[in-house]
């Protein structure tokens, strides 16, 4: 069951990672796409030139509206607090790092007892984000022909002799992408409290009880287990 909620929660935690996108994305997204996925229920742009080489402390505390935008979202009964303190600094030459803590207190209702009760979200927050690759532009000049016929001749020789074999690290995510030179920082806390809740919430102390087994007598087993009946016991009253 933990299993799946966790899986359940990435998932979720995944439709905002694609909204983060197709908001960031607008000048090269059709803008119909734009429009079907909806605002984000909190946002807080940061350009990544604004940030120091120190670093920045920010800390995101959405607003009445905003927690309520944020319940609907994850079909809670409400969101009564949500802080999130991050720290972002810079990654490499261009690129981001968010780090910090999401806290939260949200009503959800049991999914045993079907009655609703508090609880709380601790979730550690972690993100990276680079820019996206840039395309390689082709060329025709006489050196670039010149470099091609030498990597054909370094590519034939590397077929004769095997590379050595790599190391790749699957622990550790790729970045997301950096578009516009900008994150949302609102939309880093939205993808983390859907992914610190629990799908399959159930109240502190409560427990499913299945039906109470019948007796032997009430099974509708019993009469094939005792096996056919003569005719005189069929008459019998």
């Amino acid at each position: 069951m933990a299993k799946r909620g966790r899986e359940a929660g990435e998932k979720r935690a995944g439709a905002f990672a694609i909204r983060i996108q197709l908001e960031s994305e607008y000048c090269t997204m059709n803008k119909d796409n734009i429009k079907e996925a909806g605002p984000l229920p909190l946002s807080r742009p940061l350009q990544a030139a604004a940030v120091p080489v120190e670093g920045l402390d920010v800390v995101v505390q959405p607003n009445a509206e905003e927690c309520a935008a944020l319940a609907q979202e994850n079909d809670l009964r409400a969101l009564t607090a949500l802080e999130a303190r991050l720290h972002v600094a810079r990654s490499g030459a261009e690129g981001l790092e968010v780090s910090g803590h999401l806290r939260a207190k949200v009503r959800q209702t049991c999914v045993v007892t079907l009655e609703d009760f508090d609880g709380e979200v601790d979730e550690p927050v972690h993100l990276r984000f680079a820019p996206p690759p840039r395309p390689v532009k082709s060329a025709t000049s006489g050196s670039a022909r010149r470099g091609a016929r030498a990597s054909d001749r370094w590519r034939q020789q590397e077929e004769e002799e095997p590379a050595p074999a790599q190391i790749i690290d699957l622990e550790e995510d790729a970045p997301d992408p950096l578009i516009g030179g900008a994150i949302d920082l609102g939309a880093i806390v939205c993808e983390f409290l859907t992914l610190g809740l629990d799908p399959y919430p159930r109240k502190p102390g409560a427990r499913f009880s299945g039906p109470e087994p019948g007796g032997e007598e009430d099974s509708p087993f019993a009469a094939l287990r005792q096996g056919p009946k003569k005719a005189s016991e069929a008459e019998d009253p």
